[in-house]
């Protein structure tokens, strides 16, 4: 993993150095590639600092803590990205305030989404979420009832479909973390190969984001390796 730097500048720098060797490896410019900040936990003045640094997309799991952030940074041209597992129950003030959607699982989710995006807004991206290996303790559909949920979150108003997202088995081999990454990544081939038009692969994160750019990656969702450890809560 990539040393993290205490100077947020500084380790802003470093990492947009790794994104870019690894996307010259891909044979891929580095500005096909986003940094999704994934500030849970991390006060507003962090992403602040990091905003600063030209860190526009920021990545919140937890909706109390996001629309907080969102209320304090309002000042700043930021695009927000809610990732984390999302409730029925909490579907309106991310269909009303977030630009993007990582973890989109089920249909109920999207049709809420579509049904509570404002009128007056732009289309709300999703990506709807893949569990690769079938792991109980992760969300996200199975590549099998992929394409048919694809298609009908493709249908929904106000919602564009934008592409797929996965959080793979934990693996400290690269060439591992790879073969997860390559199977999202012919998941997205095979749904445009049957009409669809998907431009997004967001995965890869702090452990293993440079295996996911070499695989195609398009948005890597950074947390630990761009602020540090999480701050004790409490």
């Amino acid at each position: 993993m990539l040393r993290v730097s205490q100077n947020l500048p500084e380790q802003v720098r470093r990492l947009r150095e790794c994104i870019a060797s690894a996307a010259a490896r891909s044979g891929r410019n580095a500005t096909s590639i986003t940094l999704l900040a994934v500030a849970k936990a991390q006060p507003a003045e962090r992403i602040r600092v990091a905003a600063a640094q030209g860190v526009r997309d920021i990545g919140e799991s937890y909706l109390d803590e996001a629309l907080e952030k969102l209320a304090a940074l309002e000042d700043l041209p930021l695009t927000w990205h809610f990732i984390g597992r999302l409730q029925a129950n909490k579907t309106r003030p991310v269909a009303e305030r977030f630009a993007w959607v990582h973890a989109v699982d089920r249909m109920r989710i999207a049709q809420r989404l579509s049904a509570q995006r404002p009128f007056h807004a732009p289309a709300l991206n999703v990506c709807i979420q893949v569990n690769l290996a079938a792991e109980a303790t992760k969300a996200g559909v199975r590549p099998a009832d992929l394409p048919a949920l694809a298609a009908q979150v493709a249908a929904l108003p106000r919602l564009k479909l934008r592409g797929l997202m996965c959080i793979p088995p934990e693996e400290s081999e690269p060439a591992r973390q790879r073969h997860w990454f390559a199977k999202l990544r012919r998941l997205l081939e095979q749904l445009n190969a049957g009409g669809a038009d998907l431009d997004t692969l967001s995965m890869g994160m702090s452990a293993d984001f440079e295996s996911a750019i070499l695989e195609g990656a398009t948005v890597v969702r950074i947390g630990t390796a761009l602020f540090g450890p999480r701050p004790a809560s409490g």
